[in-house]
């Protein structure tokens, strides 16, 4: 056997055997297919879309907001939950408030201090807005600077309470 010239090699026709290849490919391609699931929506997110705004021809009423403010007339005193006074600088250890706590609830131009008459303020302007026809009641939470948690929950349990169920917060004020 003699070796080959370049020249000759150059001018060799060779081919490539194609079959194979198309055939693993069509077998990828069939088991691609077969072992494919299509996924259910796991989750919605429930999203209220602006109906006044964009390419919608239908235009919607706005809904009032019943908007409850929540404000701090008096601190009160800090202390231990244990009752006694509390007297750590870092203000790193648990408290409680006191009784002299004052926090004022605000609903339109009504202002009241107890949670009861809150709650009943709100059924009052529930069943208002649902005799005008009205399917909705939303609510916003206004804390202002200086409440707490327990003043924003006790807020949003008189307004379940009373049947509101569409509750949202004001967001972060910026700093003066």
């Amino acid at each position: 056997m003699t070796a080959k010239t370049l020249e000759e090699i150059a001018t060799d026709d060779s081919e490539l055997e194609m079959t194979s290849m198309i055939d693993v490919t069509f077998l990828l391609l069939i088991f691609f297919m077969c072992t494919l699931k299509f996924k259910t929506l796991e989750g919605k997110l429930a999203a209220y879309l602006p109906k006044d705004v964009g390419n919608n021809p239908v235009m919607s009423e706005p809904i009032e907001k019943v908007e409850v403010r929540v404000a701090v007339l008096d601190p009160g005193a800090r202390t231990h939950p244990d009752g006694r006074p509390y007297a750590d600088p870092s203000g790193k250890s648990r408290f409680v408030y006191d009784a002299t706590r004052r926090i004022e609830y605000r609903v339109g131009t009504r202002r009241t201090e107890n949670l009861d008459e809150l709650g009943l303020r709100l059924r009052e302007v529930r069943a208002l807005r649902r005799s005008m026809g009205s399917p909705e009641v939303p609510v916003t939470v206004d804390a202002l600077p200086g409440t707490i948690y327990a003043d924003v929950v006790g807020v949003v349990d008189q307004a379940l309470a009373a049947g509101l169920t569409d509750i949202t917060f004001v967001g972060e004020r910026p700093a003066q």
